[in-house]
């Protein structure tokens, strides 16, 4: 497993990690092993502690010594190497000294003079991003310095992709914003390089994989696209929406979003597939460094027994494993744990049934969570607590069926009850699920709990809520597999989210959450992309509440073109509880998405609740797709 911590729930992002992780820095750091290889032995002056991520990442540094200043940090092992005391460095016997940081020539300055004449002192800021790249010069491990993230990207066999997103820096006072972006292929190889300015508004932005192989007379790929945010303000972290869709005879259509731009040591979410369904995860290598054959490994869920993939894969590198070639036998709706070992960012997974294929994401399964007993004894102020709201689609199309998820490596028990409720709000049905093991496989079908009449035409929704009256634990990191089947055809979609506390005047540890600042977050802002085509695109929106609001929500619908100028906005209402299926299409005339174009979108703004929405793309020959929605 890699030696780094990517990111705390309270502190943010390590963005010595990201300095490190960016494609350009890897290259820099290869040509900084080259050099060092020359210059042997080599030293490693560790000032800030970060020796361990540093040598994990790049072990070709070649470092064989370690020297620190914190006293209390002598005799302690980092990143495989005992540290020594700095003022022994002179008389170490190496030739050439690494100092492990970045904006580091003060530090540089100062060991040279302590340092016999001829011994080389060099830096992190060898490997540097070209200052074009950077949002802040002034101080290079500025967040914003490394608003990034990747992409699943292909376009090969009559798939496609579409990455949608929008300025929203622009928000925050960003007048600048351009992205560089480069494109693997499967083997790791970087296929194109290009920057792209943003609209200087909060316009749309799109990144469609047909576009981008005309342009560069690329061939077939399937890969990954690196984007990279530059001159933004108030977000460190690119935020998309992706659809993968079919041209010509291939029927498919699905969504999900962005990847999450921290790795983590496991991902849980992975559902079995069902006798007439191959599921491959897509392993797509995050770093500038082999993955190691071995380090990645799929487990039944509670089984730990984990199967190790015997090969390696090369930086930047995609290789599809499917989940039968080493757990042969699972089947749907047992789950499967990914033990990644930081090697990649949130990774894809592609369920194949009956020609038609399906893109989602499977989720970060905690390291840092424990069982909270606060929980249990919530006061009646935060009412029923975290809840996982999710749409039960209109059944007289659509078959719902949830899969609940362990979700942290500590979590043993799932206490659980349904909330089933009607798209005005009234609770239809109280469903409890038992208190179950960590390597259950209980998937639960809508079409069992409800007669045929109830919510046939618009649908309505469901919380997940945690319910002890079996005992049990929880964390809060509650979540859920989600899939929607077509029953006239064979389309399927597929999600997967986490809880939390809906609009409650009281918190609890972070929640409600807010998109900016401190909680509880009261507000809604969520961006919904529109179709292309013949596919229109759609939201389902659901008023959660963990306990007593407003009885009915203040919505406003703002249709926005691709340069970011408001075209028009409409209002709708949702009731406490309740949902609301909602096609852009059917709000706005034709002429007005026509004008917004396919860079325009509609941003969802509430200021007297939180929604929480799921999106996708329907058209009239049953495709559709769905995942949950982003907010800024």
């Amino acid at each position: 497993m890699l030696d780094i911590q990517t990111f705390d729930a309270l502190k943010g992002g390590n963005v010595f990690y990201k300095a490190l992780a960016h494609p350009l820095a890897a290259e820099a750091m290869g040509r900084l092993a080259a050099r060092l290889a020359e210059a042997g032995p080599v030293a490693l002056f560790d000032p800030e502690a970060v020796a361990g991520p540093l040598l994990t990442m790049y072990p070709a540094l070649g470092i064989e010594s370690l020297f620190v200043q914190d006293v209390q940090a002598v005799g302690r092992e980092r990143g495989g190497l005992v540290a020594r005391p700095v003022t022994e460095l002179a008389g170490s016997g190496a030739r050439t000294v690494l100092v492990a940081g970045f904006d580091a020539r003060r530090v540089v300055g100062l060991l040279r003079s302590q340092l016999p004449e001829g011994m080389a002192v060099l830096s992190l800021d060898e490997a540097r991003l070209p200052e074009t790249h950077l949002t802040n010069t002034r101080r290079y491990l500025d967040p914003l310095n490394f608003a990034m993230n990747f992409a699943f990207f292909r376009d090969q066999d009559g798939l496609s992709t579409r990455l949608v997103t929008a300025n929203y820096w622009a928000g925050y006072g960003a007048t600048a914003v351009r992205f560089w972006l480069r494109l693997f292929d499967g083997a790791g190889g970087a296929i194109a390089d290009w920057e792209e300015p943003a609209p200087a508004g909060a316009g749309g932005i799109v990144f469609n994989s047909r576009d981008i192989r005309a342009r560069f007379g690329l061939g077939p790929f399937t890969g990954q696209l690196f984007v990279h945010a530059i001159g933004v303000a108030g977000h460190d972290i690119v935020k998309y929406a992706l659809d993968t869709v079919g041209g010509g005879n291939e029927a498919s259509l699905s969504c999900t979003h962005d990847a999450n731009a921290w790795p983590s040591s496991r991902y849980a979410g992975l559902p079995a597939p069902r006798a007439d369904e191959r599921v491959v995860l897509w392993v797509q290598n995050s770093h500038g460094s082999t993955i190691p054959a071995g380090a990645i490994a799929l487990d039944r869920m509670g089984a730990e027994q984990p199967v190790a993939l015997a090969e390696p894969i090369g930086p930047f590198a995609s290789r599809a494993v499917d989940v039968a070639e080493l757990l042969p036998g699972l089947r749907w709706p047992e789950q499967v744990e990914v033990r990644a070992g930081r090697h990649v960012v949130r990774p894809r997974y592609e369920v194949t049934r009956l020609g038609r294929t399906r893109i989602a994401h499977v989720n970060v399964e905690r390291a840092d969570l424990v069982p909270d007993p606060g929980i249990r004894t919530l006061p009646p102020q935060l009412g029923r607590g975290f809840l996982l709201p999710f749409p039960i689609l209109p059944r007289a199309t659509y078959r719902s069926i949830v899969l609940p998820t362990p979700m942290a490596e500590s979590e043993r028990t799932l206490p659980l009850r349904l909330d089933i409720f009607d798209a005005e709000g009234n609770l239809l049905r109280e469903h409890f699920l038992g208190c179950l093991p960590r390597d259950h496989a209980v998937a639960v079908d809508f079409d069992d709990l409800l007669d045929s009449a109830a919510l046939s035409d618009i649908g309505g929704h469901a919380d997940l809520v945690y319910d002890f009256r079996e005992g049990g634990e929880a964390d809060g990191w509650l979540h859920a597999l989600v899939r929607y089947e077509r029953r006239d055809c064979d389309h399927v979609a597929e999600t997967s989210f986490g809880a939390h506390i809906f609009n409650t005047l009281m918190t609890y540890k972070g929640e409600p959450q807010s998109y900016s600042g401190p909680p509880p977050g009261l507000t809604t802002r969520l961006f919904l992309k529109l179709g292309e085509g013949d596919r229109h695109s759609y939201t389902h929106l659901i008023y959660p509440a963990s306990g007593p609001w407003h009885a009915r929500s203040d919505t406003r619908l703002v249709l926005h073109d691709g340069a970011g100028a408001v075209l028009a906005e409409e209002g709708i209402t949702i009731a406490r509880s309740g949902s609301a299926l909602v096609r852009p299409d059917l709000v706005f005339t034709r002429a007005l998405i026509e004008t917004a174009g396919p860079a325009g979108y509609v941003l969802i703004r509430d200021r007297t609740c939180r929604l929480f929405g799921y999106h996708g793309l329907v058209d009239d020959r049953g495709a559709f797709s769905l995942d949950h929605m982003f907010g800024f």
